[in-house]
């Protein structure tokens, strides 16, 4: 089995380290990650100046743009192969709800789905890497499990898997979750700088708006591990009729 590991924490997160080490064993594992941080960077690619490519002290090869870019350039051109499986993660945070329209973290994953390839995004509920053996072990027996049943000719899928931050023995059972809702995010900060300019920066992430049953965010709070199937057809098919009669007679 071939697999990709990346991640948006950069490739120095011991998110990314713990992820490598729990799954090196399981076939022929090779890491394309940021520089650095790049957090909320979604899917973008980066089209108007030039990528490079290191390989860090560590061994892992990084990029200095997003972690799309990492995916693309990896599958393109720089592994010369396909790989069975893109992984992305251990993020440091939850990606659950609106959060993964933003995530980094979820933009590589879904870099490697668009290429036809399965991939799973994995995050920690909480920041900070505490108990990270535990979810790298967690996304070690999702990924075996998966990859044991997944057959050559099989349709790639694409899933966002969060984990809560505690001990191993007290992370409960995987729930199959839908995405839930956040208010709108907090309000943008300001302050000045020294040469007297205003500064702005994004305010914090909105509460959770539908954290009701079924949602990843009361699973992860319950204690289960999350996993969310995601598509990218954004297109409200429901509405097609009414936006067809609508526009008609516009």
């Amino acid at each position: 089995m071939n697999i990709l590991i990346s991640n948006d924490d950069g490739y120095q997160a011991p998110g990314l380290v713990a992820l490598y080490e729990a799954l090196k064993d399981l076939g022929h594992v090779e890491v394309v990650a940021p520089e650095q941080n790049n957090s909320a960077k979604s899917n973008a690619l980066t089209l108007h100046s030039p990528l490079y490519v290191h390989q860090g002290l560590n061994g892992f090869r990084y990029v200095n743009g997003t972690p799309a870019d990492c995916v693309h350039i990896a599958l393109t051109g720089l592994l010369g192969y396909k790989p069975d499986l893109v992984v992305s993660g251990i993020n440091d945070g939850a990606n659950m709800g609106d959060d993964t329209i933003y995530s980094g973290t979820v933009g590589a994953a879904m870099e490697g789905y668009l290429f036809g390839i399965p991939a799973i995004a994995f995050s920690q509920v909480e920041k900070g890497w505490a108990h990270l053996d535990a979810a790298a072990a967690k996304a070690r027996v999702l990924v075996e499990q998966l990859m044991s049943q997944q057959s050559g000719a099989a349709d790639p899928w694409l899933l966002n898997v969060n984990i809560p931050s505690r001990p191993l023995e007290q992370i409960k059972d995987l729930r199959v979750t839908r995405l839930g809702r956040r208010h709108a995010a907090e309000r943008v900060i300001t302050q000045t700088s020294p040469r007297g300019q205003t500064m702005y920066w994004i305010g914090s992430a909105g509460a959770a708006k539908d954290d009701s049953d079924g949602t990843d965010f009361h699973a992860t709070f319950e204690g289960h591990l999350s996993v969310t199937p995601l598509h990218v057809d954004l297109t409200e098919h429901a509405e097609l009729p009414t936006w067809r009669q609508r526009l008609a007679r516009a």
